[in-house]
């Protein structure tokens, strides 16, 4: 049973077991890194802000209709003994939930899942492949590319910069250097 004080491991082990995709797999690693450099930008508990970023979307594999996802997820987690507010949390990154972003690492939640497959894909076209190459201003440019990267939504990268009282180039460099630290761990 995984509880409020699960640990890094039992949140990784949640997800392996249901994701075998490994750009799924590492998308949850890149929400991580995100979400523990804004916790720490923000004063909150990486550990506790980087396993909801790593198991946000564990059920999308298995379920990946709006119909399923993040509800099933949500079914999950609260038969393995999630807190509640864990699971609200994730629940609000997605918008057709309905649920309220109502804290500060929801609204974060919110903010760098988006992104975090934009600077991905923006790494992934990178001569180098690599994401210390990849610079704002090729995002923003990426981003007018409506062909690039079309599943990622760029009213969402956009609505979660301004829900964190960011501009938008700097919620960019912020992610951007948090998948950076993490490059090794995501293949970029």
């Amino acid at each position: 049973m995984v509880t409020m004080s699960c640990t890094r491991d039992q949140t990784w082990a949640l997800l392996c077991e249901h994701t075998e995709s490994d750009s799924l797999r590492k998308h949850g690693l890149a929400v991580e890194a995100a979400m523990r450099y804004y916790a720490r930008h923000f004063g909150e508990d990486p550990e506790h802000w980087g396993r909801i970023g790593l198991i946000h979307d564990f059920d999308y594999e298995k379920y990946p209709t709006e119909e399923e996802h993040p509800y099933k997820g949500a079914q999950i987690l609260r038969a393995a003994g999630w807190p509640e507010d864990d699971i609200r949390c994730i629940m609000s990154h997605a918008d057709y939930t309905g649920v309220p972003r109502e804290t500060r690492m929801a609204r974060a939640l919110f903010a760098v899942d988006e992104l975090c497959g934009l600077l991905t894909a923006v790494a992934l076209v990178r001569p180098s492949r690599k994401v210390a190459d990849v610079q704002i201003k090729s995002v923003k440019k990426k981003m007018k590319q409506r062909a690039f990267a079309a599943q990622v939504s760029r009213d969402d990268i956009r609505a979660g910069a301004e829900s964190l009282g960011m501009e938008l180039d700097e919620h960019i460099g912020h992610v951007l250097t948090a998948l950076q630290q993490a490059a090794d761990d995501l293949g970029l």
